[in-house]
């Protein structure tokens, strides 16, 4: 929604008597200036995965030390849930279908209106360092280094407007390096910054750093209470994915078990593909935290569930060993901002491109409408604004990030831009006309096997239509937070459907979605 459809639908006609408004840009010209923005992006990382938000199997002090000094938003959403989407929708504020890229397969359209380019004009110095992701070079920056394509974990190549660097080391690690040293050496220090730094981490295939090899060596991660989901009372297309954590798992390039030649069930077991690009003593270390491991894994001939179990904890340790790589560069983000004057003037963002499954339902992946890919982490803080220890339940969405980057940089959101600023939410504040629902559709067909649907989401429900299906699922987030059964046709909740359907198409009609 834009501003001005946001004024209209709650009867305001004028922005200066919207008390949103003056609560935010104008108190924050006259209390804060022009801030910096580091906006700190990684990929896959799943909300279950932060402590901040109440992980059971890992900890992240760096990220929560953001929260911690500022604010949590609990219900931040993608409008599409996958890589490339979602980041064209962080850059434009607008739905996939505005923005131009609905799947990891379309091209960026570099020409049009982009959150970097409205903060150049504004005289920002602009950067955006690590996973790009669009196909076409970025634009409205003044300085890029990126990862071409997916980018690799071990010795990344790196493009920028001066061609392809080989770095030497562990990609979280190097993306860091790259900011950093733009934040110390190349930028304008006497002008106003926005840093996008995106990690590709913890993005498949989950291959850990040296410092992180034998991470949870020693204990046993808790599994998600339906990993084995049988996905009865729901879509038929649940039942048809290819992102199972029993079966769709490669051993040698997924699971780590160098040489395997068992096949998933798809019938491929690709070769780990980054192992060949490590040198000696990468690869020396690598062998030396696996090799022990792989051998008491082919010895025990597991079957059946523990065969499932011993994946899910296969792949669930280097996830959060990936993870833990992100925080600790976080850490050095905020260490360099305290110890160079910069933090009290600079609002720094965390959050994702995405959520994703860590075996709930028996997946790995996202895509899906269901809350562990659909949900994005987004903490941020923001010395004397932002106050310390805020956290909101209100729905926000990625087309939000490019109206908050503006708006904390007094500068006017576009009438076109589809999202509103957050600043309201992270300063504790609980706006009266506040949106009650979201749209989300994922429109890719074809990978992991997903049906292409869309949906509503509302502060309790939830309806999605799968319609390559002609099927629909209800949920009762509030009674069955885990979506295990759809009351799409249960007559008791005949007029919440009816109240969801309508939501549907007053958002298709606000956000002209096309028929």
């Amino acid at each position: 929604m834009n501003r001005r459809s946001f004024l209209k639908q709650i009867g305001v006609a004028s922005l200066s008597v919207f008390p949103l408004a003056c609560a935010t840009s104008g108190w924050v010209k006259a209390k804060r200036g022009r801030p910096n923005i580091l906006f700190i992006f990684s990929d896959d990382h799943a909300f279950q995965a932060i402590s901040a938000y109440g992980s059971k199997i890992n900890q992240t002090p760096n990220i929560d030390r953001i929260g911690a000094e500022g604010a949590i938003l609990d219900n931040c959403y993608c409008c599409n849930s996958i890589c490339a989407p979602s980041r064209a929708a962080v850059l434009t504020g607008k739905h996939s279908h505005v923005n131009g890229l609905r799947t990891n397969g379309d091209r960026f359209d570099g020409g049009q209106q982009t959150v970097a380019k409205l903060m150049q004009e504004a005289g920002y110095q602009t950067a955006m360092i690590g996973k790009w992701h669009l196909k076409t070079d970025p634009t409205g920056f003044d300085y890029w280094e990126i990862l071409p394509g997916q980018g690799c974990y071990y010795n990344p190549d790196f493009r920028s407007s001066g061609g392809k660097k080989r770095y030497s080391g562990y990609v979280t690690d190097i993306t860091t390096d790259l900011a950093l040293d733009w934040l110390e050496e190349k930028r304008d220090k006497n002008k106003p910054f926005m840093l996008m730094c995106q990690n590709k981490a913890p993005h498949r295939n989950w291959m850990p750093g040296p410092k992180h090899l034998n991470m949870y060596d020693d204990v046993t991660i808790p599994e998600p209470s339906n990993l084995f989901d049988d996905y009865a009372n729901r879509s038929s297309g649940l039942k048809q994915n290819e992102m199972s954590i029993a079966k769709h798992f490669m051993f040698d390039r997924d699971l780590k078990v160098t040489g395997s030649k068992i096949k998933d069930a798809l019938g491929r077991d690709y070769s780990n593909y980054e192992l060949k690009r490590m040198n000696p003593e990468q690869k020396q270390l690598w062998m030396e935290a696996y090799g022990p491991k792989n051998e008491a894994f082919e010895k025990a001939d597991l079957k059946g569930k523990e065969l499932t179990r011993w994946k899910y904890q296969r792949y669930i340790k280097d996830y959060l060993r990936c993870v833990a790589s992100v925080d600790d560069n976080v850490g050095r983000l905020l260490n360099y901002l305290d110890s160079n004057g910069l933090a009290d003037n600079t609002l720094v963002i965390y959050s994702s491109d995405q959520g994703f499954y860590l075996g709930e339902h028996g997946w790995y992946d996202k895509r899906w409408m269901y809350e562990e890919s659909f949900r994005m982490p987004f903490l941020a803080k923001w010395p004397g604004v932002i106050k310390a220890g805020i956290r909101s339940s209100k729905l926000a969405q990625n087309i939000d990030f490019a109206p908050t980057f503006l708006e904390a940089t007094n500068q006017n959101v576009p009438d076109d831009m589809q999202g509103v600023s957050l600043l309201p939410l992270l300063e504790g504040k609980k706006p009266a006309g506040w949106r009650k629902s979201i749209y989300y559709h994922y429109y890719e067909k074809g990978e992991h096997n997903v049906p292409r649907h869309y949906g509503v989401r509302t502060e309790r429900y939830k309806l999605i239509h799968y319609y390559d299906l002609g099927e629909w699922e209800l949920f009762d987030l509030k009674n069955d937070p885990r979506e295990m059964k759809s009351l799409y046709d249960d007559p008791a909740y005949e007029s919440v459907r009816k109240k969801l359907l309508a939501e549907l198409r007053k958002l298709e009609k606000q956000y002209q979605v096309p028929s």
